[in-house]
């Protein structure tokens, strides 16, 4: 390559990368919770095994942030795919606790990984073009309208799939006495999911073109990755901005994990079977990952509209805040007035987390570094998952109804609420455009 990739481009292929690492995700999506219980774990044991997921990913985070600024976006962005293909494959043939308890480590590695690399690679790729007072808004937007298309469409895929299989001739029950039981209906999907994920790998590997690096030597990698790690973790405690950018990350993590809990086991109640219950299910993570794309599309014009990113965001989390509690409330109620009260609840948690995501990062990316970017997202993932981990464990011990459901809506509301107060002035990146301040007063 003789210069840096054109802004255009890198927009294409920051989606194309998105969407081939999250088509994975919305495959396995449906089905997890239900599978998982068909190999007979409780639902107390499948929220262990989410929070052994979300303590991998804590524990990693912030060394495969600072890996990534070290040794560069597309080696650890490869290694991501590799982890999560081990996992993926693991989930759907596993059949013992510790199997499937290495599968969420696995996994939890592989999201370690790719929870910063893309998108920095993506903002790099921009600022060298545009230097650094570029604007990533619309970028970024993109990137989280292709996640969400693909989880959309891999959760349509996902979870019909388990139920095709019982039709007619009944080829899922074939496959499980070919396999032993090895491979169920339910296991489908992420056997599916890992081939898209060799794609995803060979994609990261030829069209994600980087600046040259020095050597990634393993005493330059012990050196430069915990000094990063250092830097990353002073973002937050010297920029109120950046802070407040990492709470609602939280925020949206404590939502996110109450629904993909809850829902499931709600959907499959409602139909009396895990597989119909796993369409129902599919059908509404759809709707919701569409209603995400939508969010995510509509996330400058919120910007515009409300007159910073800084605005737009508590905005954002009000309406998600509003949905989770909308769903809380429609649980004590059975009928068509409380069914259709709780689908528009699941639509607007997705619609406000779509629209807030890019106008945090914006935020974000306007305040950090080159040298500190991946650990900076890494710093964001790991205030989601974290989080996300602690109110799924409460929702898996409180009693059945709607309590479950309290945390994450009361996360989503303070979350909200936190943007409500003026920021103190903070540390910008020179060159950066004043929109940041802006969004303080």
């Amino acid at each position: 390559m003789t210069g840096p990739l054109g802004p255009r481009a890198a927009r294409r292929r920051f989606a194309a990368v998105t969407f081939l690492f999250w088509l994975p995700v919305g495959l396995w999506l449906p089905s997890q919770v239900l599978l998982l219980g068909e190999r007979g774990l409780s639902l107390a044991a499948v929220a262990g095994l989410f929070a052994v997921h979300a303590i991998t990913v804590s524990v990693l985070e912030l060394p495969t942030g600072g890996l990534s600024d070290v040794v560069g976006r597309r080696t650890v962005l490869a290694a991501a795919g590799v982890f999560n293909l081990a996992g993926l494959l693991l989930m759907a043939l596993g059949t013992t606790a510790w199997v499937l308890t290495l599968a969420m480590v696995f996994v939890g590695t592989g999201r370690a990984l790719s929870s910063g690399p893309a998108e920095a690679w993506y903002v790099d790729t921009v600022q060298a073009h545009y230097g650094p007072g570029a604007e990533l808004r619309t970028g970024l937007a993109r990137g989280n309208t292709a996640s969400a298309a693909a989880l959309a469409g891999g959760t349509l895929i996902g979870g019909g799939l388990p139920w095709l299989l019982g039709l007619g001739p009944d080829p899922g029950a074939r496959l499980v006495r070919a396999t032993s039981g090895l491979v169920l209906p339910l296991s489908v999907p992420a056997l599916l999911g890992s081939t898209v994920l060799l794609v995803f790998i060979g994609y990261v590997l030829s069209a994600l073109p980087e600046p040259p690096r020095p050597p990634a030597t393993l005493r330059a990698v012990l050196r430069g990755v915990p000094a990063t790690v250092l830097g990353g973790l002073r973002l937050g405690a010297r920029d109120a901005l950046i802070r407040r950018v990492l709470l609602s990350a939280g925020a949206a993590g404590a939502g996110l994990v109450t629904i993909e809990l809850l829902a499931p086991p709600r959907a499959a109640g409602l139909t009396g079977a895990a597989e119909s219950g796993a369409v129902l299910f599919a059908a509404l993570a759809c709707t919701g990952f569409v209603c995400t794309a939508l969010g995510s599309h509509c996330a400058p014009w919120a910007a515009r509209v409300t007159g910073s990113s800084g605005r737009a965001v508590p905005a954002s989390l009000g309406v998600s805040a509003t949905g989770l509690l909308l769903l809380c409330v429609t649980v004590l109620g059975d009928g068509p007035p409380a069914l259709a009260l709780a689908a528009v609840g699941y639509a607007l948690v997705y619609l406000g987390l779509g629209s807030a995501g890019p106008n945090e990062n914006d935020l974000l990316h306007h305040r950090v570094e080159r040298g500190n970017r991946a650990t900076a997202l890494s710093v964001q993932s790991l205030a989601l998952q974290s989080v996300g981990a602690a109110a799924g464990l409460a929702a898996g011990a409180l009693p059945p109804g709607a309590l479950p459901w309290l945390p994450g809506g009361c996360a989503l509301l303070a979350g909200a609420l936190l943007w409500l107060r003026r920021v103190p002035p903070g540390r910008r990146v020179s060159g950066a455009p004043v929109e940041a301040a802006a969004s303080r007063k």
